[in-house]
């Protein structure tokens, strides 16, 4: 699920086993998962879930991966508690479930997690990076948070609204050639309409062969083809928040 206009099926993929090297927080009135830097740099990052949740492993491993670069990296609860999809759920129930876990309604939640990075963690530069679900909610949050250094946003599309070009600081667009919740079309149509009003830096990135959620749910040594592309884009990733986080 990474496309406002046409919800679709998401294929959980390799839900991986991890423990994580971070712990649980609470953060006013969400719980989240914190994983401090091995270097106090000031930097910090949102990693913001999937609709499989914040409890994801696979999620927990990318935070954890972040913080292992320099970066104090929390991951919350924007679902506040509700459920996140089951991999086993009927399908034709997913338009209603997701009405209730707007990814363009999480300001309450946001400003209480900027707090939190600003007063707990001492973060004076911060970033947000956003799989699937998530990755619409980078697009947002990088038109409204001026004060966000960069976003990444992985296989996440806000449906065409004028509104939705004015990127604030550098984003970076990951998405997968052969996505079939995100239509190459779409790609286009955002990568010409940044051209003609975006005036920060941002990169569309798209991966020949990949699927919908390569980069974070798909384990490194499932196939040889496969690795290359993930090991790329997971590199851009933490290319792009040291540029400019």
């Amino acid at each position: 699920m990474a496309n406002e206009a046409h919800p679709c099926p998401c294929d959980i993929g390799h839900r991986i086993e991890y423990g994580g090297l971070g712990h649980e927080v609470q953060v006013e009135h969400i719980k989240a998962y914190l994983t401090k830097s091995p270097v106090d740099a000031g930097k910090a990052v949102v990693v913001i879930q999937d609709i499989f949740g914040w409890q994801l492993p696979n999620t927990r491993y990318m935070a954890d991966m972040i913080a292992g670069n320099g970066y104090t990296t929390i991951v919350p609860d924007f679902f506040v508690g509700q459920e996140p999809w089951d991999p086993s759920g009927d399908w034709s129930t997913f338009p209603e479930w997701l009405k209730t876990r707007n990814a363009r309604k999480i300001d309450k939640e946001f400003d209480a997690v900027l707090k939190y990075l600003k007063q707990q963690c001492q973060a004076k530069r911060i970033g947000v990076v956003g799989f699937c679900w998530g990755g619409i909610a980078v697009h947002h949050l990088m038109l409204k948070y001026p004060e966000l250094r960069a976003g990444v946003s992985v296989y996440g599309i806000i449906k065409d609204a004028e509104d939705v070009y004015g990127l604030k600081n550098p984003t970076l667009f990951i998405f997968a050639e052969n996505d079939a919740v995100i239509p190459l079309e779409q790609v286009s149509l955002l990568t010409q309409k940044l051209k003609e009003h975006c005036k920060v830096e941002y990169q569309i990135k798209t991966f020949s062969g990949q699927t919908h959620g390569f980069v974070h749910r798909k384990r490194e040594d499932c196939s040889p083809e496969d690795k290359p592309y993930i090991d790329e884009a997971r590199r851009n990733l933490l290319e792009w928040l040291n540029k400019y986080v």
